[in-house]
């Protein structure tokens, strides 16, 4: 537990600091983010806000979960839990550099560019087919000692489901898709001052608790050997990695809340959908994500829904999507569907960790 108060406080001192900074030093480099026309005339005014912002909260969950390790081999936990890196660690925080790589040129390309194409739809889809691709045969590869790879061929809900069995092929398919939607649905919903930053904070928070959880109930400490367990590779890992993320989003939302100092840019939503993916996929949560991430649900599926309409009847069903730019037309204020929708991300966390702890309680004697 010490491992993760340190990591998460790590993470969030190093973000509170370094955002300011961060923020003057690509106004100096001109490293402000274009708005597109169509946008709603009140994001005008945001024309210029440093972008690439998600570079912060990167390192800082890096730092974290070397700070983390740190503790961890100070304690007794280290006898039980590899002290180094591992590979459920090199995935999540693989996962979360690669993807935040591809928002990067993204990013850098708007920013050169003067312009919001960046690039271009298809490459970013290539790019994200590669990195799920081939972490997802690193996380099938490299079984432990008893067996346990970070995904495995099985679908899962609030664990494995032993009759849901895909294949190697089937899993690696699996991986990229959860990948591909999970970068996506962050990037949709990082439209407004602080939505995205705070909503990854609840989903992140939820699975840092999901994963510490599994750790205290882990078939891989000899206590519980006997006792109902988790069948997760490296719960403390994920749990880790949750936790440094969640602080160091949480001092980056400091500057990020409305009206925002600095934006995280597709660096950052790429960065947290890619992480957000490994980590349901370490926790044995696949199918659990859509709702503990409802909002990103919700968001995804009204940019779905409007391209759909407008195609097949030629009318709109929502003044302007992804959905929180319909509340803006219709005249709420920013802060307003802010704060609305984190409580909708909030209830969507409570239902997921409810299906969970639920899952729990149903097997205990």
């Amino acid at each position: 537990m010490l491992s993760l108060v340190v990591a998460a406080a790590v993470a969030f001192a190093f973000a509170l600091v370094c955002t300011p900074l961060a923020a003057r030093g690509l106004v100096r480099l001109r490293a402000g983010q274009p708005i597109r026309d169509i946008n709603p005339a009140a994001h005008q005014v945001k024309r210029g806000t440093p972008t690439m912002g998600g570079l912060i909260f990167v390192v800082g969950t890096v730092l974290a979960y070397l700070a983390g390790h740190m503790v961890m081999n100070a304690l007794p936990a280290a006898q039980i839990v590899p002290s180094g890196m591992t590979i459920t660690g090199l995935v999540l925080l693989g996962l979360m550099v690669f993807c935040g790589g591809i928002g990067f040129v993204d990013d850098f390309l708007k920013v050169t560019k003067k312009n919001t194409a960046g690039l271009s739809g298809r490459w970013k889809l290539v790019l994200q087919l590669v990195v799920g691709t081939g972490f997802g045969v690193v996380a099938l590869g490299f079984p432990n000692a008893a067996g346990w790879s970070v995904s495995g061929t099985r679908l899962s809900f609030v664990r494995e489901i032993s009759w849901l069995d895909v294949g190697q092929v089937g899993a690696v398919l699996v991986f990229i898709a959860i990948v591909m939607a999970a970068t996506n649905a962050v990037n949709l919903t990082d439209g407004l001052d602080g939505l995205a930053t705070g909503t990854s904070i609840i989903v992140l928070s939820a699975y840092g608790l999901i994963s510490f959880w599994q750790y205290q109930h882990w078939c891989g400490a000899p206590a519980m050997q006997s006792a109902f367990c988790y069948q997760a590779r490296d719960p403390l890992e994920t749990a880790l990695v949750a936790g440094g993320a969640a602080g160091a989003l949480l001092g980056f939302l400091w500057w990020n809340t409305s009206p925002a100092r600095i934006i995280m840019g597709d660096t950052g939503s790429m960065a947290l959908g890619g992480l957000i993916a490994g980590e349901a996929v370490a926790t044995r949560t696949v199918l659990l994500l859509p709702v503990l991430a409802a909002l990103f649900v919700i968001i995804t599926m009204s940019r779905i829904i409007q391209y759909v309409s407008f195609k097949t009847t030629g009318k709109r069903v929502f003044r302007m999507s992804p959905l929180h730019h319909h509340f803006e037309l219709v005249g709420w204020a920013e802060v307003t569907i802010v704060t609305r929708f984190w409580i909708i991300a909030g209830a969507g966390v409570l239902a997921g960790l409810g299906f969970f702890y639920g899952d729990f309680l149903s097997h205990l004697p």
